[in-house]
């Protein structure tokens, strides 16, 4: 895998909308300010303003935006405003020859899972899962951030409120994301090889009984047969249900762990959360599940 250059001060980083809509001038506003904030200049996609229902206009614009950007020698990065959903309808027409002739860091989460995905698998580029360009950057996300795309150092370590469910340690090459995306990639020519990774999985407004669904399609697909690890983020906004209640999260996570027979652990600071770690997918890690913590090889 190979891993982007850093975005030092006055990197020209594209701001893209290849998922769902933004709500408003506003949204662009703000990715506008936080981007300038990191030190980089902004240049903004020429459809992240438009609207088709659940999408941020046409899969065509969408996907002309994001292509042009990865083609275009003078970007070094490309920061997506939002998630949603939409960025898998794009897959099958992506420029991955531009990615393999030039890579470049390309940052977001949740719906972006999919391009993560992709772009790892096709182009063998190393991408970073975190904030979206639209999103509040606590210092705690900031500084993660920093690490990981502009300086190298470490932008994980320990995770203080991490919860042993295996113990043990593992290597690999960290992979995954979104669940329901991981899940929904499976079987297609896009989907993140978890063969030997160390696998990191986040999701948000979704029932206990359908991550559950979701993880049990993986291990039945024999998706998680060999894997070197896991590493649960945060599964937040999950509906206040009795069966939720009666039946908890921390039961399907715990059996997986013990299926998967790896190190695990629960409640690393991955997802759709203030305070987030950017994991740069596709490098190699370590996970101390007892100590837990995740370290970046460099």
């Amino acid at each position: 895998m190979r891993v982007p250059p850093f975005l030092q001060s006055g990197a020209r980083v594209a701001l893209v909308a290849p998922s769902g809509p933004l709500r408003d001038e506003d949204d662009l506003e703000r990715a506008l300010a936080t981007t300038g904030k990191m030190g980089w200049e902004p240049v903004v996609g020429s459809y992240v303003l438009e609207r088709d229902g659940y999408l941020a206009g046409s899969d065509a614009h969408r996907v002309a935006d994001f292509n042009r950007f990865a083609a275009d020698d003078s970007i070094d990065g490309i920061w997506c405003i939002r998630g949603g959903y939409g960025s898998m309808r794009l897959l099958d027409q992506l420029d991955y020859d531009a990615w393999r002739r030039r890579p470049k860091a390309l940052i977001g989460y949740s719906d972006i899972t999919a391009l993560h995905a992709a772009i790892g698998a096709r182009a063998g580029v190393v991408t970073f899962h975190g904030p979206t360009a639209r999103g509040h950057l606590t210092e705690f996300s900031e500084t993660s951030l920093r690490s990981a795309v502009v300086s190298g150092g470490e932008p994980c370590g320990a995770a203080g409120s991490a919860t042993v469910l295996r113990g043990g340690r593992a290597r690999g090459r960290l992979a995954g994301g979104n669940l329901a995306l991981v899940a929904s990639l499976f079987g297609t020519p896009f989907a993140p090889d978890l063969d030997g990774a160390i696998l990191v999985l986040e999701d948000v407004n979704e029932a206990v009984y359908r991550i559950d669904r979701m993880l049990t399609q993986l291990r039945l697909g024999g998706a998680l047969a060999r894997l070197a690890g896991i590493a649960f983020g945060h599964f937040t906004d999950i509906p206040a249900e009795p069966p939720n209640e009666l039946r908890p999260l921390s039961n399907v996570l715990r059996e997986v762990a013990r299926r998967c027979d790896v190190p695990c652990v629960a409640n690393i600071p991955f997802g759709h959360i203030a305070d987030q770690w950017t994991v740069p997918l596709g490098a190699n890690a370590e996970l101390d599940a007892d100590a837990g913590t995740l370290t970046v090889e460099r």
